[in-house]
């Protein structure tokens, strides 16, 4: 329930009153204690250095550009992980850096890194590896990359597990260790940080800021599709990110926004979350997440064109097969019920689609839902997706014995387990 006299506080402040009437309703009651959580002001962003392994980053990766070493950039395959790829992969690139961008084939690879392909860029000459969104976890592929001689800095936002990878620098406000005050970035969050950082170094802070300007539309679409919480320093990246997005210099960006139809109307978080975020994903759920990076980092507007009609005819097959699995999933719970939680498991289910009928799932049964498709090999990768706060990564830890692995978020997270 409102409280009045704390509505009518914050409208004298200069609070609009349904705005006041919502913020009364969430607890404040003080005029500047909510215009400091509306404020989206560059001056509350945090100093990218203060986190935890972020100095020892940008000194390795300031080295490997002064050699000429080759760079790769190793991302997840969602939305949130490719922006990152795409972002870093542009930054370092303008400075003359032999870059190669990473995002690994859902399918056939999996999520992170994976030996067999640190063994294909060792051979390709890559001396650096810099993951994004992704490798918390990677305890033996970092150890196996050493081997080669391949060195590695971490940047995720995933949970931490107890132990951290052996990496040159691991990059994650979730470090137990990590002093850094805003905990909600997103994976492309973090990245856009380590680019301020690298900026800040040869040009201060003017530099860090002109680069925030330059790379927050990128970020707002990550933060915004990753369903990060649009607090603190995301709402500084988004709101900003948005109002560079409509007059976005790239070229991909904007050819998918004319193919999607978005460019007639407003450009907001939703248009981001509901137009533009699926058919990006759609390139990591069907298996070529690689084109999705391609048409956010290409310069050429006849490929630019091409690539945003691939992405949305990806959608709409992805859409097809996601109903399929849905109604499949309805059809076995058809006795109705209410359940504390549900596992559902098959060998015939889209290991790329089944996160978001999880998500379809958790809402319409009121519980966390966990979603497995089970493989030749006898494991089994599973989805799941929660509902009233409870807390996956959490639970996977609980029972983490029976598990193969795990990792993610409190919300959303994902695991191998054997049949």
């Amino acid at each position: 329930p409102c409280n009045p006299n704390a509505a009518a506080e914050l409208e004298s402040a200069g609070i609009p009153p349904l705005s006041a009437l919502v913020l009364a309703a969430r607890g404040f009651d003080q005029g500047a204690q909510a215009k400091e959580f509306l404020s989206c002001a560059i001056s509350r962003l945090h100093d990218p250095m203060t986190m935890k392994g972020m100095p020892e980053a940008v000194e390795r990766i300031q080295r490997a550009l002064t050699a000429g070493e080759t760079i790769c950039v190793y991302g997840d395959y969602d939305v949130d992980g490719i922006t990152a790829t795409c972002l870093l992969t542009d930054y370092l690139r303008s400075q003359g850096g032999s870059v190669i961008p990473y995002v690994p084939d859902r399918i056939r690879e999996g999520y992170s890194l994976n030996p067999e392909t640190i063994d294909s860029l060792a051979q390709r000459g890559v001396t650096l590896i810099i993951t994004v969104d992704c490798g918390i976890t990677a305890l033996s592929e970092t150890a196996y990359a050493a081997s080669l001689g391949v060195d590695m800095i971490v940047t995720d936002h995933h949970e931490c597990k107890e132990k951290l990878p052996d990496a040159i620098a691991v990059v994650d406000p979730h470090r137990k260790d990590c002093p850094y005050p805003f905990k909600d970035l997103a994976g492309v969050g973090v990245a856009l940080k380590l680019v301020m950082a690298l900026g800040s170094v040869s040009g201060g802070e003017k530099r860090a800021n002109a680069l925030f300007h330059e790379y927050a539309d990128l970020a707002a679409v990550g933060t915004i599709a990753d369903v990060m919480k649009l607090l603190g320093e995301n709402r500084t990246i988004v709101r900003v990110g948005l109002k560079h997005l409509k007059k976005t210099r790239r070229r991909g960006l904007y050819a998918l926004m004319v193919e999607a139809g978005t460019l007639s109307r407003a450009i907001n978080s939703t248009t981001v979350g509901y137009c533009l975020s699926p058919r990006i994903n759609a390139a990591g759920r069907m298996g070529r997440a690689a084109m999705a990076a391609d048409l956010i980092l290409t310069d050429d507007t006849e490929r630019a064109e091409y690539l945003a009609h691939e992405l949305c005819e990806l959608n709409r097959q992805r859409q097809g097969v996601e109903l399929d699995i849905f109604n499949n999933c309805l059809s076995r719970l058809a006795g109705g019920g209410t359940y504390d939680c549900l596992v559902l498991a098959d060998h015939t289910w889209h290991q790329g689609v089944v996160g978001i009928v999880a998500s379809r799932l958790a809402e319409q049964f009121a519980c966390p839902v966990f979603m497995i498709c089970l493989q030749e090999d006898g494991k089994g990768k599973g989805s799941c997706r929660s509902y009233g706060g409870f807390n996956l990564f959490a639970a996977l830890e609980q029972c983490a014995d029976l598990l193969e692995g795990y990792g993610g978020h409190a919300l959303a997270a994902g695991f191998t387990i054997l049949e």
